[in-house]
């Protein structure tokens, strides 16, 4: 008996499974599929439909959750979305680890593509030693830290006018600096001779995943007893996990994207499998495919974004006074309402205190954005009526104490105020008694006592 049959020989499907070129690299076309498939959403939605795409950024919810749970409100630009996002991918990176930053994070997906086509140019690859790679990934947790404490503080997104993924996405907007541009070269040209160098040692939100990665649901087993310890699981591993030296790889920069299971060159059976923890196998398998990954990214993200349209809470809140026992919602479109500075001033309306007063209790629910943004207002009809709410939204403010008007920068879609008798039915529900307004006789005034004010005195409405 020759040494082939005294060692067994593998089955004949195995021989054809591991002996075939396209199948041995399946995982690793299959992501990049993914990845183009995310990618150029991305791109759609930001060129083509012009949208703002920063209010599906998970990182927006990190950047907004300190000022909505303590004031109710969002960060411009950003909205309710982002949590719901932020929701999806922390459920998947508790299930499946890094997945996103693996197969759906534009940043990451081109960086790696840049070190791929590095590759085919014969350009090598720097390894950083395993001492200085655990030193560099430090560095995201202080970049973490300083983006979102200045946003926290200044409730405006500072770090914008640096971040090289908002230039792509704003199409160059007007708040960026040439520093953006700065900091996509670097990670352009540190892609090019190192492994997923932002990814690993600088991205904020890798730190925000960090903890729920490292409990993750699934991991990479290697079989020691089949393992050939030949080294090409961790030759391969874009974030330098030691793969051929641990047994269960619960590394939390995992990106479960099957470049070790792809590289395992032992014949008969394959030493790498990528399945549920080994807690969990008792009840959920030892093996799962990577169509089981996909489908699970695609139901978070699909849930998350179906959620967002379902329970659309509102990005902005403010509230004065008392809720009575009884309220009535007049739910509005409201032109110019496109960040959380106009929902400010849109309250501001609200609580005027000149010939459109509105008392009572009030709560305004806002989703700005731009062109119509709905708004719901809450109020105590025994106090005001939606009549009332209109026009304190629409007229001019005349401030007595300074002598200046204010014009409304707010229009109401199906509102006009100049016909607000016939569209509002006034004269059937007339409200509260609005104060008298005092036109004087003139008949009856002498102009040489200088009883009238000097005609540069009055401020007419522009």
């Amino acid at each position: 008996m020759n040494r082939q049959s005294k060692q067994g020989s593998p089955p004949d499907h195995d021989k054809a499974r591991l002996s075939h070129p396209t199948t041995k690299s399946r995982h690793r076309l299959t992501r990049r599929g993914v990845q183009f498939g995310f990618l150029a959403l991305t791109l759609v939605g930001v060129f083509v439909f012009q949208a703002n795409c920063e209010r599906w950024c998970p990182f927006g919810g990190v950047e907004s959750i300190y000022g909505y749970v303590t004031e109710g409100n969002m960060v411009c630009s950003l909205a309710v979305s982002n949590f719901y996002i932020l929701g999806g991918v922390l459920l998947m990176t508790l299930l499946l680890r890094r997945a996103f930053c693996g197969y759906m994070c534009p940043i990451g997906t081109i960086s790696e593509w840049l070190r791929s086509v590095s590759k085919r140019l014969r350009i090598p690859e720097i390894r950083v030693p395993s001492g200085v790679d655990r030193v560099l990934s430090l560095l995201k947790y202080a970049v973490l830290a300083v983006i979102v404490y200045t946003t926290w503080q200044a409730a405006e997104l500072l770090f914008r006018a640096y971040d090289p993924c908002y230039a792509l996405i704003s199409r160059h907007g007007t708040d960026i600096t040439i520093w953006a541009y700065v900091v996509a070269g670097a990670i352009v040209l540190g892609s090019l001779i190192l492994s997923l160098p932002f990814c690993r040692w600088f991205c904020p939100f890798a730190a925000v995943l960090h903890p729920l990665s490292r409990i993750g649901l699934t991991q990479v087993t290697r079989d020691e007893e089949s393992c050939k310890n030949c080294g090409k699981c961790s030759k391969v591993c874009p974030v330098a996990i030691p793969v051929d030296q641990v047994t269960h790889v619960n590394h939390a920069s995992c990106l479960s994207c099957f470049n070790c299971v792809d590289a395992c060159s032992t014949i008969g059976v394959s030493a790498m499998r990528w399945g549920p923890s080994r807690q969990f196998k008792k009840w959920l398998g030892q093996h799962w495919s990577q169509a089981a990954l996909i489908a699970i990214l695609l139901t978070c993200t699909t849930a998350a974004v179906a959620t967002s349209y379902l329970l659309p809470l509102p990005s902005f809140v403010k509230v004065r006074g008392t809720a009575p026992d009884t309220t009535v919602a007049a739910q509005l479109e409201i032109e110019n309402l496109d960040c959380r500075g106009r929902a400010n001033l849109l309250f501001w309306f609200l609580e005027r205190d000149d010939l459109y007063t509105l008392p009572g209790y009030l709560r305004l629910e806002a989703w700005p954005q731009p062109g119509a943004a709905p708004v719901k207002i809450h109020y105590d009809p025994a106090e005001t009526n939606e009549a009332m709410l209109k026009r304190a939204i629409t007229e001019p403010y005349y401030n007595l104490v300074e002598d200046q008007w204010r014009p409304s920068p707010f229009s109401i879609v199906g509102y006009d105020p100049l016909a607000i008798d016939e569209t509002e039915g006034l004269l059937d529900d007339p409200g509260p008694p609005a104060l008298p307004l005092i036109v004087p006789d003139l008949d009856a005034l002498d102009l040489d006592d200088g009883l009238l004010l000097p005609d540069e005195e009055f401020a007419p409405p522009p």
